[in-house]
């Protein structure tokens, strides 16, 4: 038993040697360790050295830099033949004449009308001028409505009243030179205006009693152009009383009528008869 225990120790001491060819085996099969540098993984207990951030700051700044670089040459590429285009525009827009692309205008020379066209070209110009009359109301001012007018004995007066608006005027009619007095004055002075001289007479004119009659008129209310038309009202109104056969010319042509045009009464609410106060949303 001593001798067993003995060798047991001895065998333990001595290790067993290896040959050369076995070490070179074994230095080939086991992995190489690599630095932390070269991309091995490193041993426990380090960690890996991270790159500092200015570097990394100057890199992109540069990388940008390169990038607006090129950014810019290709605008300047592009900018560099649009420059010359431009300019060619403006110059030819220079060059053409406003309107030259425009067909000149033909003019045919005036031609002589025979005789037709003239006399039609005549006829549809009475008419229009008939027409016209026929709008205002002067229809043949020159013929007179009576062949001949009625004479009147010495003391003879006819009198009536013309309305227009808000105007009355009374009328009375005697046998005279063909004076006119409106309101204790002469017609030219009460009235200044030719139109509306024309208007108050206008009944006489058309009549023939122009001359021949003296009228004196008592008018009031309303303003200067209704009393004109309610004058003509009142004397046209008064030759019916003397010469029964001019109403239905001067009832034909208006002087009979009364006018019932007035001015609308104001509203309740509104400004006017129709218009509204500015609309206000809040």
């Amino acid at each position: 038993m001593q001798d067993e225990e003995q060798q047991k120790p001895a065998d333990e001491s001595t290790p067993e040697e290896s040959t050369p060819e076995e070490q070179q085996a074994d230095e080939q099969g086991a992995p190489e360790e690599r630095s932390p540098s070269e991309g091995g993984t490193p041993e426990r207990g380090e960690t890996e050295p991270e790159a500092p951030p200015a570097e990394e700051a100057l890199a992109e700044d540069a990388a940008t830099e390169d990038d607006s670089s090129a950014e810019e040459a290709a605008a300047a590429a592009t900018e560099a033949p649009a420059q010359p285009a431009k300019a060619e525009d403006k110059q030819k827009k220079e060059e053409v004449v406003p309107g030259a692309e425009l067909d000149p205008i033909a003019i045919e020379p005036e031609r002589q009308l025979d005789a037709e066209e003239r006399a039609r070209q005549e006829a549809e110009e009475e008419e229009r001028a008939r027409r016209e009359r026929e709008l205002i109301g002067e229809e043949d001012e020159a013929a007179p409505l009576a062949a001949q007018p009625a004479k009147l004995s010495g003391d003879a007066s006819y009198s009536a009243t013309g309305k227009r608006k808000s105007s009355i005027a009374r009328v009375i009619i005697r046998p005279g030179e063909g004076t006119i007095q409106v309101n204790k004055r002469t017609l030219e002075e009460y009235f200044p205006r030719d139109y509306l001289q024309s208007v108050a007479k206008q009944p006489l004119v058309q009549s023939g009693y122009e001359g021949n009659v003296d009228v004196r008129v008592r008018v009031h209310g309303g303003g200067i152009s209704g009393q004109a038309a309610a004058v003509r009202h009142g004397i046209a109104r008064a030759l019916c009383d003397v010469d029964s056969a001019l109403r239905p010319e001067l009832k034909r042509r208006g002087m009979l009528t009364r006018d019932a045009r007035v001015k609308e009464r104001r509203k309740a609410g509104l400004k006017k008869a129709r218009k509204k106060p500015q609309f206000s949303k809040r």
